[in-house]
């Protein structure tokens, strides 16, 4: 039997609860220096109840191929990755905005 979402109401495979989810949000990338002058890109602005931030987080690692870890409702990769982190987000769906 499949699984029923419980905001929606549909089956799981009809669930659109994410993908709108994904439209309605403005996410942030911003820079930041940590020390020894490490820096590290900070993507900012997800809705932790709506989308799942670590596994958002383990597609980004995978993409840019980085470290970094999703923590405070915010996800850090190490390393300067705000194009390829803009391009990946807005492929799946999200509003993007460069700081």
């Amino acid at each position: 039997m499949a699984e029923i979402c419980p905001v929606c109401g549909l089956p799981g495979e009809l669930c659109m609860c994410e993908e709108i989810a994904r439209e309605q949000q403005s996410v942030r990338i911003s820079m930041d220096s940590r020390r020894y002058g490490k820096m590290v890109t900070v993507i900012d602005g997800i809705d932790e109840n709506d989308i799942d931030i670590n596994d958002l987080a383990k597609k980004l690692k995978n993409k840019c191929a980085a470290g970094g870890t999703a923590k405070d409702g915010r996800i850090e990769l190490q390393g300067d990755h705000k194009k390829k982190v803009k391009a990946v987000l807005e492929e799946m769906g999200f509003k993007t905005e460069v700081v």
